[in-house]
């Protein structure tokens, strides 16, 4: 197999350079460009599995790159930004990023967001030839052709918010989805205010399909953010 080829977007060379570093001692390609300019050329041209993307650059905003990364690449897009505030994440999630990293990070939890990110590159390339019509993830079985839901061989009875909600976020595995995104998907609205409902059908959801609740297996929470399914047989 090709070693994974990652497009570094970051203006400051001390970050860029130990991002590179990191991915030197892990055997990965690497390629760095200083603005969001030559990081959407090297997207066109390179074809990199997977960008880390600051969004603080000199010549245009991260978000404003994700947007135009997005009109023609699904490449994940991890970001690495000194924005901490759950606004600045919603954004930069709701416009098509992958994950968000806050500034200052170990290097050990950005290795391990990027493995999330390149399981699931070789997921969907693995699925592009033939969609399949079973969901597999650990013990949770999901057949979208017959509308079930299992856990091991117990079936699961979902509502049909739940059944939805369980759908987008196993779709999306690997992969931050924002309040506002789940909302749009399942409810077709994007209204703050339906948030705490979001809240309880997944509250609801967890205790179906999650065999220990309090430690979930499969949903991750992002506080003020949104939630993740997790690709339960690569946690353990």
């Amino acid at each position: 197999m090709n070693k994974p080829f990652i497009l570094i977007v970051e203006d400051d060379t001390a970050i860029s350079n130990l991002i590179a570093t990191t991915l030197e001692t892990q055997n990965y390609q690497y390629h760095t460009a200083k603005n969001g300019a030559a990081g959407i050329l090297e997207t066109v041209s390179g074809r990199p599995d997977v960008m880390i993307l600051d969004l603080g650059l000199p010549d245009m905003d991260g978000v404003e790159i994700i947007r135009k990364v997005r009109g023609f690449s699904n490449m994940p897009i991890i970001v690495v930004s000194a924005r901490s505030e759950d606004r600045d994440k919603v954004e930069a999630l709701d416009a098509g990023a992958d994950d968000y990293l806050t500034k200052p990070f170990s290097v050990e939890e950005l290795l391990a967001r990027l493995r999330v990110a390149l399981r699931r590159v070789r997921f969907d390339n693995e699925h592009t030839s033939t969609q399949s019509s079973v969901y597999q993830n650990g013990e949770l079985k999901i057949d979208y052709a017959a509308g079930c839901v299992f856990v091991g061989e117990k079936e699961i009875h979902l509502t049909p918010i739940e059944y939805k909600l369980l759908c987008v976020l196993a779709k999306n595995t690997g992969k931050v989805l924002t309040h506002n995104y789940i909302l749009k998907e399942v409810w077709g609205s994007e209204l703050a205010a339906d948030t705490p409902s979001l809240r309880v059908f997944m509250a609801t959801l967890r205790k179906k399909i999650e065999p220990v609740p309090s430690e979930p297996r499969y949903i991750q929470t992002h506080i003020g953010v949104g939630y993740r399914m997790l690709r339960a047989a690569e946690e353990h």
